[in-house]
């Protein structure tokens, strides 16, 4: 008979690529978690993963059997939670991943207080620019900026009229001035983000029905978009960032709007599910909390001027 555990430890250990590293997640040996897959292995008489001293990866069959397998413990816990649950409390396990930038310095403060309202409630948060798979990482769900077009998800709108703006400290601007126009861009000092090995030194614009692309340059990049956030706010060059991302540095007026009449590539935020199984009332409830303070956060059009 197949045991929760070794579904549990099946599903860890493919999102990781590594029985170390599932271990290390689970609190537990790595002997445990390959003993753990052996078993399940030969409960299920097929062979899960090709195994050796360098790699580890799924076999066809493992490919085939791990949806089921992330299904089955969709519904365990969804079985779980509702046994759990009564009208009025939330309860249970809710894993989500985010945006580094958004995650630490918008949806930080609102995440815990949501977990204050519900303390039988259990928040566990990634913060990272790395795209997340929600059918191959341990999330429940994904907030996501862009437009969602891939039928296999579910994906309920949080932002959905947010855009990217041009950022810059009043320090820089005084010292280096304010660019009157896009083409005046590649003359700055412009903060870029990487991925991958991808440098993402375009920056597209929307013009009329078509779109603009320029080509910018710059001596910082990284890969984490907080820091990139930071360079601007340190005055060290122009963002070009999500609304979301640096509304409250606007208002505060550690960053200035830079060519505000130029409308900035459209960055909606959504709630990303796998299936709508995982529309638990925690997800439901968190949902419609970002939706209101996002719109708090107003749009591009409303920020102050640039100086």
């Amino acid at each position: 008979m197949v045991r929760f555990e070794d579904l549990a430890l099946f599903v860890r250990t493919a999102a990781c690529g590594s029985f170390t590293k599932a271990a290390r997640e689970a609190n537990l040996l790595p002997g445990q978690v390959s003993a753990a897959i052996m078993r399940l292995e030969r409960d299920l008489e097929i062979r899960l993963f090709a195994r050796s001293t360098r790699s580890l990866r799924l076999t066809d069959e493992g490919e085939r059997y791990l949806p089921f397998a992330r299904d089955a413990l969709a519904l365990l816990h969804s079985g779980r939670d509702e046994l759990r649950r009564s009208d009025d409390t939330l309860s249970g396990t809710l894993q989500l991943a985010a945006p580094s930038d958004l995650g630490r310095n918008v949806l930080l403060p609102w995440l815990t207080a949501f977990r204050r309202q519900h303390p039988k409630l259990e928040l566990r948060v990634q913060f990272s620019d790395q795209v997340t798979d929600v059918f191959r990482d341990p999330v429940d769900i994904a907030i996501r900026y862009g437009q969602v077009d891939d039928a296999s998800y579910v994906a309920l709108p949080i932002a959905p009229d947010n855009r990217r703006v041009l950022v810059a400290s009043p320090g820089y601007l005084e010292q280096c001035g304010a660019p009157q126009a896009l083409d005046e861009l590649p003359r700055h000092s412009c903060l870029l983000w990487h991925m991958q090995g991808r440098l993402y030194d375009k920056w597209g614009f929307p013009a009329g029905k078509s779109r603009r692309t320029v080509q910018v340059k710059g001596p910082l990049a990284s890969d984490d978009a907080d820091i990139v956030r930071r360079w601007a706010i340190d005055g060290e060059g122009i963002a070009y960032k999500s609304w979301l991302d640096v509304s409250n540095d606007v208002r505060a007026g550690r960053l200035v709007v830079v060519l505000p009449e130029q409308p900035g590539e459209p960055a909606p935020l959504q709630l990303i599910c796998p299936h709508r199984k995982q529309f638990s009332p925690a997800v439901r409830q968190l949902h419609a909390l970002l939706q209101e303070k996002c719109a708090g956060l107003g749009t591009p059009a409303a920020a102050p001027d640039a100086a």
